[in-house]
């Protein structure tokens, strides 16, 4: 095997080989654990610049493929689509992984959560990777069983019983998705993902078996996508620690049915085809649905991370928005909204994170004032929520005109008043937390270490290193992807090269 073989391999056991190392490792050692998991995510996100490098300059192919036997092949594949979720996660899993070290420091059975913590990287990287839907579905579903002890982690009754409505939602949906499979392999035979899609260049398929096979896959899709009614499990999940959070709302869960969307509807159907037999309208409209559902939901909680599930719902609905939008310029808003909305997401969850270890702030009625004692943290916090809303210049705003632009173009102007509203459904939930934040005196009823003052705990008390850098960083990126869209290489830049066709399957 070449080096152009063995690099995803390497990408992908990268994590893999950290996780079942860390399960061994005793409590006590705790700096072994973090020189583990730091070592694993350098390896990995060096091993992806070096892949980038070389799809993007020398055009180099990077393909791993294993006959696995009933004529179907293991094959992990770089595009310029997978590259850009595997740049996201490996990334993003740097950085949570700093913070989770500071957040968790002194908690119970850190060797368990870190292993699992790498695990679920690595059913991010292979979903990622995946050069077929076998390979996909072998990830995909990979994925849930190590989410599980994440979201269970702290072993209450309310994480237990979190866990169990995930396994069900999850479960369910993977029956479905296994079902659009073998459907999927039966009607067309074993085949890799193609750009512009493989079925609308087969004479011989049927378009009834299409859309029943198409609706199987969108369905065992839509609850890790969060679809409208499938996503009870998703605010219930955030009983989890902030760095879970983050993570399956960023990098992983969510993310991936995002991304299995992007394929089902580009790589296995092609736009034409999904067009032509109809299917793209109900998907639509199930989009749109969540969307607007989902920004409703965030206006009516009170308690910080749910509010944020609730924004998670309908942010990631953007990025299937860009797949059932005709329009090029949609489709290029919802693969930069990939990104996007993953680097604004997790330092929303990074600082909901800190507010509770540093202030023990859990609900947005106890944040009054708070930009005043965190005022960094809250900062951090208020780009990102900017970007939610699509405020310029920060990422959101980039996605979000792209989309306009390409329901336009695709003479769907539905899409531009959809956007316009959940626009302001965004700012209707986010602009009242910075409002009292930033302009309302503080409460002194803030908890937390931090130093008190006549007023009660108001003193300026700022996270420790460890979760601020990470928090830092990502927010960084939430604007620096906004501000030079127009570079080649950031997410937009990668987004236009996917729509062009360049750099994908051939």
């Amino acid at each position: 095997m070449t080096m152009t073989s063995w690099l995803p391999l390497i990408v992908l056991c990268s994590s893999l080989f950290t996780g079942l190392i860390i399960f061994l490792l005793p409590e006590e050692r705790s700096g072994w654990r973090t020189a583990l998991n730091m070592t694993g995510a350098t390896v990995k996100v060096v091993g992806v610049f070096v892949m980038a490098w070389g799809v993007l300059v020398q055009g180099a192919v990077y393909e791993a493929r294993f006959t696995m036997g009933l004529g179907f092949d293991f094959v992990l594949h770089v595009d310029l689509l997978s590259l850009a979720f595997v740049s996201l996660s490996s990334n993003l899993w740097f950085l949570t992984t700093l913070y989770a070290v500071g957040y968790l420091e002194g908690s119970r059975n850190r060797s368990r959560f870190f292993g699992f913590f790498s695990l679920c990287v690595t059913a991010s990287t292979g979903v990622a990777l995946a050069g077929n839907l076998i390979t996909f579905f072998i990830f995909y579903e990979f994925l849930t069983l190590v989410t599980y002890p994440l979201v269970i982690h702290q072993g209450t009754p309310q994480a237990l019983a979190a866990g169990r409505t995930y396994l069900w939602y999850a479960m369910s949906a993977g029956a479905l998705l296994f079902l659009g499979v073998v459907g999927l392999q039966t009607l067309a035979g074993p085949f890799d993902f193609v750009s512009g899609g493989v079925l609308g260049g087969m004479d011989d398929v049927g378009q009834w078996e299409a859309r029943v096979i198409f609706a199987l896959l969108i369905c065992g899709l839509a609850v890790k996508t969060a679809f409208v009614p499938l996503h009870g499990w998703l605010p219930a999940a955030m009983v989890a620690p902030a760095p879970v959070s983050a993570l399956l709302h960023a990098v992983a869960v969510v993310k991936a049915g995002a991304f299995g969307v992007l394929r089902v509807v580009q790589d296995v159907f092609g736009k034409d085809f999904a067009a032509q037999i109809g299917v793209l309208e109900p998907l639509a409209a199930v989009v749109a649905a969540t969307i607007l559902f989902g920004s409703l939901r965030a206006l009516m909680q009170n308690e910080l991370k749910r509010r944020l599930a609730y924004s998670t719902v309908s942010q990631v609905s953007y990025i299937a928005l860009g797949a059932v939008v005709l329009g090029p310029l949609a489709t290029v808003g919802g693969l930069a909204h990939l990104v996007h909305q993953g680097i604004m997401k997790v330092t929303l969850f990074f600082c909901a994170g800190i507010f509770a270890q540093s202030r023990n702030i859990h609900r947005i009625d106890q944040m009054d004032g708070l930009g005043r004692t965190m005022p960094v943290t809250m900062a951090l916090f208020t780009i990102a929520a900017l970007g939610m809303i699509g405020v310029p210049p920060v990422a959101g705003f980039v996605s979000k005109w792209y989309l306009a632009q390409g329901g336009i173009q695709a003479g769907q102007d539905w899409v531009v008043a959809v956007l316009v509203l959940s626009s302001l459904l965004n700012a209707a939930y986010f602009l009242p937390i910075l409002h009292r934040a930033w302009f309302r005196p503080c409460s002194g009823n803030l908890g937390g270490p931090g130093p008190e003052t006549a007023s009660g705990s108001c003193g300026i008390w700022e996270a420790p290193w460890m979760l601020l850098l990470p928090t830092l960083a990502t927010a960084f990126f939430s604007l620096a992807a906004g501000v030079f869209a127009g570079w080649e290489w950031s997410p937009l830049g990668v987004a236009e090269l996917i729509s062009a066709g360049r750099g994908a399957f051939p």
